[in-house]
């Protein structure tokens, strides 16, 4: 077997390594995925496009730029139907400070508190970026719909994970194994495609 895809995942958020790296490789992705932060010259990343996409690409094309690496990132979030797709883009700072979980959740639970069980759907969003250092992009995008809970469940997963039940389950995402997740998850159908693109432009570049 050739030696696997060095590629640099653009993010900080220490749960996303080990997951996205289980996705690539049950797609079929032979890599080796690079902690962001192993690139001492790769500094905080602001998150200044208003959608998922923009976000994503951001990411991924300023890593690529700065290591000479294919580099892979995401933007992700919950979008909820009574709030207008709220907090979408935002969801990982609702409360007022980056990566918070606890205090967005507590804050999104507060805010739906009057919304009755009937009108309590939502939607987890993920769009998946690649970028090559010459600048090749290619985007993926995976929803996992379902409705949001009163209360945690579940110590598994991160986020918004312990309010929300998938379409067709009981159970929260918080409450699943990670495989379980994996299989119907938003960001594990954004990185099952992406992986596709990966093994394609690496190879062809290579």
């Amino acid at each position: 077997m050739s030696d696997p895809i060095q590629v640099v995942l653009a993010t900080r958020n220490r749960h996303k390594v080990p997951e996205i790296h289980r996705v690539l490789t049950s797609a079929g992705a032979h890599v080796e995925l690079l902690a962001l932060d192993r690139f001492d010259t790769v500094g905080e990343i602001a998150e200044t496009g208003v959608t998922f996409a923009a976000n994503a690409s951001l990411k991924a094309r300023t890593v690529a730029q700065i290591t000479g690496l294919p580099a892979l990132a995401d933007d992700s979030g919950i979008c909820v139907d009574a709030m207008n797709g709220m907090p979408g883009v935002f969801s990982g700072r609702w409360s007022g400070r980056h990566g918070d979980d606890a205090a967005n959740v507590d804050l999104l639970l507060a805010q739906l508190v009057d919304v009755p069980d009937s009108a309590r759907s939502a939607a987890f969003v993920c769009v998946a970026a690649l970028v090559l250092p010459d600048g090749t992009t290619a985007l993926a995008q995976g929803t996992m719909t379902g409705r949001l809970i009163r209360e945690c469940r579940g110590g598994n997963g991160f986020g918004y994970d312990p309010i929300f039940v998938p379409d067709g389950a009981t159970r929260t995402t918080a409450e699943m194994d990670p495989a379980e997740k994996d299989a119907i998850s938003h960001r594990g159908r954004a990185f099952t495609a992406i992986a596709t693109d990966l093994k394609r432009l690496v190879t062809a570049g290579s």
